[in-house]
C-alpha cells in the first residue's frame, strides 16, 4: 500500500490560493486582490511556498490560502503599518494607479514575511476560526427541528467551538423572510435569505446543558485573542465584523453567567468525556436529547479522529430511545468546493435527513425540511 503523502505539493498551494481567491472574487474584491498577488509572489519564494506545502496534503481543505489572510489581516487590525493604511477600512490605495496599488500590496506581503515572521508563521499554524455566527441561522433552526421531533429539553455539545458564539444560538434575535424567533430584543439580530418554509418555530427550545470544545478555543476576554478572531473575517466585510462584535458581546455574557467556557480538547476526547467512556455501556439521560452540533470543522478534523467521533457516535445511538434521544447536527461541506449542508441524524431510528442546502457564511438558506 502506498503510503500517505504528508505534505502537498507547491503547486496545490497555488492552485489553492487560485480557487479561494476566485471564491473571495465574488463578495470580497479586495481580500481577492490580495490573495492573487500573494499567490504571485509565492511563486517566486521557494522558501515560503515549501512552508505553506507543509500545513497538509490537501491545502484546500486545510484552508492554507485563508490562514495566510487572516495573518495579514491581523496585522492590520494591529494597526501595524503599511498594512493598517492599505488594509479596509482605510483607502491608502484609492486614487493610485492599478500598478502602484499591486506594487503596494506586494510590497506589504514581502514584509510581512520578512519582518513580521512571528504574527503570520502563528496565523499559519491553526486553522481558520471564523466562528461565523450567521451560521447560527441556520443552526437554530436545526435546533428547532430536534425540539420538535423530540418534544424534549436539549444537551448541547459543540466540538470545534472556537470562541463559542454559536454555542449561544437560541440567544440571538432573528427575522428572516418567513419566520422570526426570540422576540426579546436580543442585541444581535440575524437575517438570511430564506427559501422554503418556514422551520418549526412553535416548538418549545429549551438548552437544559451546554457544552463546547476547540483544539485552539480562543478566549474572549483576552482582548489579542478577539482581535485574531476577527482577523479571520475578510477585511472589507464591514456587516460581518459589526455581527462579530455584537455576538462577543452577548456570547462573553452568557459565559459569565453560566459559566460555560470553551474546553481546550480534541474533539473526539471531548464527545468520549461527554458520552461516557465506554459508549457502547452508556446509561442515557433520561428525559433529555442530546446533541451533537458542528459548523465547517469536519474537514480540519483528521480522518482517524473523524472514524473515532463516528463510532461513538453510532455505539452512543444504539443505547438511545425515544426517552433519551440522541442527534447529531453537522452544518458542513460534502467537500471543500461544495455547498454546505445542514445535516441531521436523530436516534433510536438514526435516519439521516437533509434540513437545508445553504451559504457557507448562511447568508443564503434552502430549506427543504417539512
Amino acid at each position: 500500500m502506498a503510503a500517505t503523502a504528508l505534505f502537498a505539493h507547491p503547486d496545490a498551494v497555488l492552485a489553492a490560493f487560485d480557487q479561494q481567491a476566485a471564491w473571495c472574487a465574488q463578495n470580497a474584491p479586495f481580500s481577492a486582490r490580495v490573495l492573487q498577488r500573494s499567490r504571485q509572489w509565492l511563486q517566486g519564494h521557494a522558501t515560503a511556498l515549501q512552508q505553506l506545502a507543509e500545513i497538509g496534503p490537501d491545502p484546500l481543505a486545510a484552508a492554507v490560502a485563508l490562514r495566510w489572510l487572516s495573518g495579514l489581516h491581523l496585522l492590520a487590525l494591529s494597526g501595524k503599518q503599511p498594512w493598517a493604511d492599505l488594509w479596509p477600512p482605510a483607502s491608502g490605495l484609492q486614487g493610485l494607479p492599478t500598478e502602484a496599488q499591486d506594487a503596494a500590496i506586494d510590497h506589504a506581503i514581502q514584509q510581512a514575511w520578512l519582518q513580521q515572521a512571528t504574527t503570520l508563521h502563528s496565523a499559519l499554524l491553526v486553522p481558520p476560526q471564523t466562528n461565523e455566527v450567521q451560521r447560527s441561522a441556520a443552526l437554530l433552526p436545526g435546533l428547532l427541528t430536534i425540539a420538535a421531533r423530540t418534544g424534549l429539553p436539549l444537551a448541547l455539545l459543540e466540538i470545534g467551538a472556537s470562541a463559542g458564539l454559536n454555542l449561544w444560538c437560541d440567544h440571538y434575535r432573528h427575522e428572516h423572510d418567513s419566520w422570526a424567533w426570540n422576540e426579546a430584543g436580543p442585541a444581535l439580530v440575524l437575517h438570511s435569505d430564506w427559501q422554503g418554509p418556514p422551520p418549526p418555530v412553535q416548538a418549545r427550545l429549551k438548552i437544559e446543558r451546554r457544552a463546547g470544545c476547540d483544539a485552539h478555543p480562543i478566549d474572549l476576554e483576552d482582548p489579542q485573542q478577539a482581535l485574531r478572531l476577527a482577523s479571520y473575517i475578510w477585511a472589507e466585510q464591514t456587516p460581518r465584523l459589526q455581527r462579530l462584535h455584537l455576538a462577543q458581546q452577548v456570547a462573553t455574557t452568557c459565559m459569565a453567567q453560566s459559566g460555560v467556557r470553551v474546553q481546550t480538547a480534541r474533539a473526539a476526547d471531548f464527545l468520549r468525556l461527554q458520552l461516557g467512556t465506554q459508549p457502547a455501556q452508556r446509561q442515557p439521560q433520561k428525559g433529555v436529547a442530546t446533541v451533537l452540533m458542528h459548523s465547517v470543522v469536519w474537514q480540519y478534523i483528521p480522518a482517524a479522529e473523524q472514524r473515532d467521533i463516528t463510532a461513538q457516535m453510532l455505539a452512543a445511538g444504539a443505547q438511545a430511545s425515544p426517552q433519551a434521544p440522541l442527534a447529531w447536527l453537522r452544518f458542513e461541506p460534502p467537500a471543500a468546493d461544495q455547498p454546505v449542508e445542514l445535516r441531521c441524524r436523530i436516534w433510536p431510528r438514526g435516519e439521516d435527513q437533509l434540513l437545508a442546502r445553504c451559504h457557507p457564511h448562511a447568508a443564503h438558506i434552502h430549506w427543504l425540511a417539512a
